[in-house]
């Protein structure tokens, strides 16, 4: 609990500072409607030059040729299997439901009914109880045309706060993962904004950029949902403090860069907030500094179908990695797959 507090005395409730220093640039890789130049204030700004997504070292000249680990083979999916090793593990993971109440779990607007087996379609995607269905239905709000990029890390209360958000609201993002001490991507949000606070959003589909965890979540809400935000996320001080709270069992996890190798292309990852099994997934992809388009499919949402067509299974999480090739369920094997494949 000490370590909560003292969360308290971080930087991210100091004063906001409206100078912005200039950084030479680290990495070409550019957020889809970023302006280097732009110098509105911290905590929100317009963006309008848009940029071609490019992973490539601005001084590198050679070409790192990626490959799934010697003899690997996905698992099986194994439907809330838990690895022995790894009990621990989803058990300190999955403490972050009962602190933020399942802030995550469901899309805005859900709803569950039973049915009968008729009246659901074969093919299509449901939870079976005992000769019942479960019809399963939400309220989607507008869509954005591209992914909202947002740069973060695990064991950040205010990051979570927006990664709830946006499973709230089934929204696809691009995650640039925020590490401690990582090369890339906590500097370019800098350079971007004028100091390294997070999480940092830019929305290509508007040209808004922004700080401030409580702003970027009513944004979102009245974007891409009705505008209302959920209880568990309206609650001030007491939504950071029970944030901070649901990572006591995962504390320090998804924290510090691990050296790894940038990819050229983003992952992909089927997962929601809610989940512990994604969780330890999510905490290795920020470790390693691997940016990831998330695919957020909680409970209501219809991207359960189309990872039911696609899989012809649902289980988060899922990977794909359109750098090797590989596509995957099980989070364990997902984990130690990550570490292999990027890992220096």
């Amino acid at each position: 609990m000490v370590g909560v507090f003292s969360m308290l005395s971080l930087p991210l409730f100091s004063p906001l500072s409206l100078r912005i220093q200039p950084r030479p640039p680290f990495i070409s890789y550019k957020a889809s409607s970023e302006s280097s130049n732009s110098k509105a204030s911290p905590a929100f700004s317009s963006t309008k030059e848009e940029q071609k997504p490019s992973f490539a070292s601005s001084s590198s000249t050679t070409t790192t040729t990626f490959a799934p680990p010697p003899n690997f083979k996905p698992p099986e999916p194994k439907r809330f299997a838990v690895r022995p090793d790894k009990t621990w593990d989803v058990v300190g993971a999955t403490l972050a439901l009962f602190f933020r109440w399942g802030t995550g779990v469901f899309v805005s607007g859900y709803s569950a009914s039973l049915v009968s087996e008729n009246e659901i379609p074969p093919g299509q995607y449901c939870l079976e109880l005992r000769g019942f269905k479960v019809k399963e239905t939400s309220k989607i709000g507008p869509r954005p045309e591209k992914p909202i990029e947002i740069y973060e890390f695990e064991s950040c209360p205010f990051c979570r706060k927006v990664r709830e958000i946006v499973s709230v609201l089934d929204l696809d993002v691009l995650f640039y993962p925020c590490p401690k001490n990582g090369p890339n991507f906590r500097p370019k949000v800098a350079q971007m904004g004028g100091k390294q606070q997070f999480p940092y959003m830019v929305d290509p589909n508007t040209g808004v950029a922004m700080y401030e965890s409580d702003e970027i979540i009513k944004y979102l809400a009245g974007k891409y949902g009705d505008g209302s935000v959920p209880f568990m996320l309206s609650l001030g001080l007491l939504t950071t403090l029970t944030a901070g709270f649901a990572m006591i069992g995962r504390m320090g996890k998804g924290t510090s860069y691990t050296p790894s190798k940038l990819p050229p292309k983003p992952l992909e990852l089927w997962s929601f907030e809610g989940s512990p099994f994604c969780k330890i997934v999510r905490e290795v992809l920020v470790e390693l500094e691997l940016p990831h388009i998330q695919h957020s499919c909680p409970r209501g949402s219809p991207k359960r179908q189309i990872l039911y067509e696609k899989a012809g299974h649902f289980q988060v999480p899922y990977l794909e990695d359109p750098n090797t090739g590989m596509q995957m369920f099980e989070s364990a094997e997902i984990a130690e797959y990550l570490r292999a494949t990027y890992a220096q």
